[in-house]
């Protein structure tokens, strides 16, 4: 049972609305197109997703530990091969294990899509291990905030829209943005938490290159975007999918003033669960408003 337990922390379950927002808005817009909705689609995108997601929270969980990243003097939540409750290779093989469970789920969704969809189905395995590994692991160089946003927001969002209705449009670009931006606040609160500790292992986050103060406006930034971006949707014509996010923006202030008051420490680890939560708050209000047009 404890081992059981201990796999799920490692899973990282408070990341996992990073998969689940975008097939849930993506869906939603569908709906509010009225066009037909394909519910083999949401079921198996959300377990690609899922198998995904988890296979690049253990890679980066063992390699984050294997290049010294990660040690007893980690003020992020407990990582379990750090704290040797996994070994390295035993972490890597449960991520090997969720990239073929991705691939077995994504099968059909190429048979449903086509090329395009097999094109994503390999990048977005590929880009979960080469997150943390491979010659330029995109956590390593500063990129991991694209590609949140590419992934988590723009093509999780446009390719779940492509396999409902086969068509490629701006108002799915536009909702991916606003997703992406959101998805990306959690890792831009990690990487300012972790920021001196990466620096001293080479770890070239965005935080550590630009620097703490830069973190702080790009957090803000994220939090407060989708909301601006709203706007588009008013002008489109929905007008509740404009209004009822609206009332997540009291959680997206609350992180920005948290973020700017305090220095980085384990308090962090609290403001990362808010950004989790204006994530999924925002996609889920955003997706009512769609859903009731």
């Amino acid at each position: 049972m404890q081992s059981i337990k201990n796999w799920l922390m490692a899973f990282r379950p408070k990341t996992l609305t990073a998969c689940l927002v975008p097939i849930v808005v993506a869906t939603a817009l569908v709906k509010a197109l009225h066009l037909p909705i394909d519910t083999d689609v949401v079921i198996l995108a959300l377990l690609a997703s899922f198998f995904i997601q988890i296979g690049t929270n253990l890679v980066n969980d063992a390699v984050d530990f294997k290049k010294g990243a990660d040690t007893e003097k980690r003020i992020g939540p407990q990582r379990v091969t750090q704290s040797g409750l996994f070994t390295y290779r035993q972490v890597m093989i449960g991520a090997a294990i969720c990239f073929l469970l991705a691939v077995v789920c994504g099968v059909p969704l190429v048979m449903k899509g086509g090329t395009a969809i097999l094109v994503i189905g390999i990048l977005s395995v590929l880009m979960g291990y080469a997150y943390t590994m491979g010659p330029i692991p995109l956590a390593y160089f500063g990129l991991g905030d694209l590609f949140v946003i590419l992934f988590f927001g723009l093509i999780a969002v446009m390719g779940v829209f492509f396999l409902h209705t086969h068509m490629w449009t701006f108002p799915s670009f536009w909702l991916g943005l606003q997703i992406g931006f959101h998805a990306t606040v959690l890792i831009a609160i990690n990487n300012l938490r972790d920021a001196d500790q990466d620096r001293h292992v080479n770890k070239k986050t965005l935080a550590v290159r630009m620097g703490k103060s830069f973190a702080r406006y790009e957090i803000a930034f994220l939090s407060l975007a989708p909301f601006v971006m709203n706007y588009y949707w008013w002008t489109e014509g929905f007008k509740a999918a404009t209004l009822i996010p609206l009332l997540a923006l009291p959680l997206a202030l609350l992180v920005i003033k948290n973020i700017f008051q305090t220095e980085p420490s384990s308090v962090y680890n609290k403001y990362l669960g808010q950004s989790a939560l204006l994530h999924l708050v925002f996609g889920l209000l955003l997706s009512l408003g769609f859903f009731i047009e």
